[in-house]
């Protein structure tokens, strides 16, 4: 076809689906990928050794399994299977037991002695309320549905993620897990709002769990692609766009790329002003990422570890709200906040048989070219 109803330049999860989305309106849809390889955030690779499937960026997808949207596909028939470990999230500690994040608010609370009932009553008005407050939460900008009930949310969610932790937890192993789980945001844990981060990934982890895709997360854009291929949609590979004027004739642009990227795309087509907002953009820290092929599974030095599909690393709340803290201002951490993956434990097609793969990462400032191998490493070794 020579023109469209929609174009949709980038093909990221969120560029596949809009152009679902629009594929299930009855619209002709093209979506055109840059790259010789779609998904955007979303593939897998041999990054290591042959044989060794390892996610090159997200891999452990609550709020894929969560949201809304995607629960109104058909992503199953269309090949994905999502693999839950028996315990979404464990955070070791030095001085104290490790403290777990199971599916199951009661266990997860039974472990926290003296925070056992204010656990129970944080968690359980939201975990059985996760529909409409996803619904709320993570959808579009709108008048709420249930206004009660994101009221609610918001009044813990825009507090800071470390004052939060302290005045509703009496015990540091059960303010270590909360910290880690808000820290997923890359923000100072003393910023507002930074709760909401700790709140929806928690809650997510009791209501829906923190699973991974079987055979890495190429699998997710596999479906996606598959499903708006059936609806009659098109994806092009290896055509990158420079500018508008590139693109087939459309009704409609839907651009799932940077600031950066629609820059240099949209050039003086741009309106002057809104061009400028997006030359003040400023991008948030990055990472720095280790992949590990391994002969054998982390020896963790508490064997409860290995029930977890995600670790975190970085000891108690104020250990991380300081390396938190550091990326911010544009230091790399001295002893950073760690988040690690072993889904091999629990995918075993990822790996030739016996072996294993597990990632971790932590946060960095924004163009840091700092090598934090053995910084990460020495956080493994600090637990295992």
């Amino acid at each position: 076809m020579s023109s469209y109803d929609v174009v949709v330049v980038g093909s990221g999860p969120n560029g596949l689906s809009a152009a679902i989305t629009m594929a299930r309106e009855g619209r002709s849809v093209v979506v055109l990928e840059a790259k010789d390889e779609i998904g955007g955030g979303a593939k897998s690779a041999e990054l290591t050794l042959p044989g060794f499937i390892h996610d090159p960026f997200s891999a452990v997808h609550p709020l894929g399994i969560g949201s809304p949207f995607f629960r109104t596909l058909p992503l199953a028939d269309h090949g994905l299977e999502w693999i839950h470990p028996p315990v979404p999230l464990a955070h070791p500690l030095d001085d104290a037991p490790t403290v777990m994040l199971e599916r199951s608010i009661q266990a997860t609370g039974a472990a926290m002695g003296a925070d056992a009932a204010a656990y129970r009553k944080l968690a359980e008005p939201f975990v059985s309320e996760w529909d409409r407050l996803a619904a709320d939460a993570l959808g579009p900008l709108r008048v709420p549905r249930h206004p009660i009930l994101l009221s609610r949310f918001g009044f813990k969610a825009l507090q800071s993620a470390h004052g939060f932790a302290e005045r509703t937890f009496q015990t540091e192993p059960t303010r270590a897990l909360f910290a880690g789980i808000a820290a997923h945001a890359t923000v100072p844990l003393t910023k507002a709002a930074t709760a909401a981060f700790g709140l929806i990934l928690l809650t997510a982890g009791h209501a829906v769990g923190w699973p991974i895709a079987r055979g890495g997360s190429g699998a997710i854009t596999q479906a996606l692609a598959s499903y708006l291929r059936s609806l009659g949609g098109t994806i092009v590979t290896g055509r990158r766009v420079r500018s508008f004027h590139e693109l087939p004739a459309a009704r409609a642009v839907l651009l799932d790329i940077t600031p950066r990227q629609l820059i240099e795309i949209g050039g003086t087509d741009l309106p002057s002003s809104y061009r400028r907002r997006l030359e003040r953009f400023q991008y948030g820290p990055g990472v720095f990422k280790i992949d590990w092929a391994l002969s054998q599974p982390i020896p963790w030095k508490d064997p409860e570890c290995a029930r977890a599909g995600t670790l975190h690393l970085g000891g108690t709340l104020q250990e991380i709200a300081e390396a938190t803290q550091r990326v911010w201002v544009g230091k790399p951490p001295q002893n950073p906040y760690v988040l690690l993956a072993q889904p091999s434990l629990f995918d075993s097609t990822r790996v030739p048989e016996g072996k294993h793969t597990a990632w971790a990462y932590c946060h960095v400032p924004h163009g840091s070219t700092a090598d934090m191998t053995e910084k990460i490493e020495a956080q493994v070794e600090r637990y295992a």
